[in-house]
């Protein structure tokens, strides 16, 4: 079959570089000069991307230039929203989004992640980083609040006291503090975190997507839909082609084995 064509136009992008592939879209965060702020035309753009991967679901990869990954929302704009804005959920609403994608989403965050930032990188499902993170949430400080995410997702990601911690107090995390806590999983040297991420890219396009989709829905599902959702979800799997051909391959590499075994052991009381 076919390798289905790729649409996403990378020239229609001002503030992000995209690169599609057969199996995985690569989005760098791409204001240097403000150190990757989000802006109000980022978020458009990474909308943009949401919807396409919405239809034609692959992982999403999400890094920054120059050494930074996102400092945070923009300031300048930031401080000329009014009340009917934040009701807006500008920020918010999409990194629920991309939070929700149908694959998963790898964060490879290099140096800041602050703020918006932040928050971006606690919607992907992975976090990777480089010794240079500092991870953290500074809006207290602004007279704000983190309210795109990170109010709610920080205690789910950390537990509760180093939540507060960089909430309440504004603790911005370096990598091994970030990694002691599991926000993020690895540690790379930055010329190296693209390659992880594809590392990790290429193991998650090994399985079977439908099961890494419908895996990912079951698994964020809420507490009360368990264990219904789950035996819905698997008799879906157990009808799809890829598990009675995964699993026949399996049964069959086993038998090879397990033939070889018995070969090499009867040849050996042949000696």
């Amino acid at each position: 079959m076919a390798a289905p064509a790729l649409s996403l136009d990378a020239a229609g992008f001002s503030t992000l570089l995209v690169e599609e592939r057969e199996d995985r879209v690569v989005v760098v965060l791409n204001r240097p000069e403000v150190r990757n702020a989000i802006d109000q035309q980022m978020v458009d753009e990474l909308h943009t991307v949401c919807a396409h991967l919405e239809q034609h679901p692959k992982v999403l990869i999400i890094a920054g230039t120059d050494g930074v990954f996102a400092s945070g929302a923009d300031i300048g704009q930031l401080r000329e929203r009014r009340r009917d804005d934040a009701l807006q959920g500008i920020n918010s609403t999409i990194f629920v989004r991309i939070a929700k994608l149908p694959m998963p989403v790898i964060a490879a965050v290099d140096g800041f992640c602050l703020g918006g930032g932040a928050e971006l990188a606690y919607a992907a499902d992975f976090r990777i980083g480089t010794p240079s993170v500092r991870i953290g949430n500074p809006e207290a400080g602004l007279g704000i609040l983190a309210a795109a995410g990170a109010s709610w997702r920080l205690k789910e990601l950390v537990g509760e006291p180093v939540a507060k911690e960089m909430l309440l107090a504004g603790a911005v995390l370096r990598a091994d503090r970030a990694l002691a806590v599991n926000l993020i999983t690895e540690i790379h040297e930055p010329s190296g975190l693209m390659a992880a991420a594809h590392g990790l890219a290429d193991r998650i396009a090994s399985q079977d997507p439908l099961a890494v989709r419908i895996t990912k829905s079951v698994f964020h599902a809420p507490a009360e839909a368990h264990p219904l959702i789950d035996q819905l979800a698997q008799g879906i799997l157990f009808e799809s082609q890829a598990k009675f051909d995964r699993m026949q391959t399996f049964l069959d590499k086993k038998s090879a084995k397990k033939t070889e075994k018995k070969s090499a052991k009867d040849s050996g009381k042949q000696k």
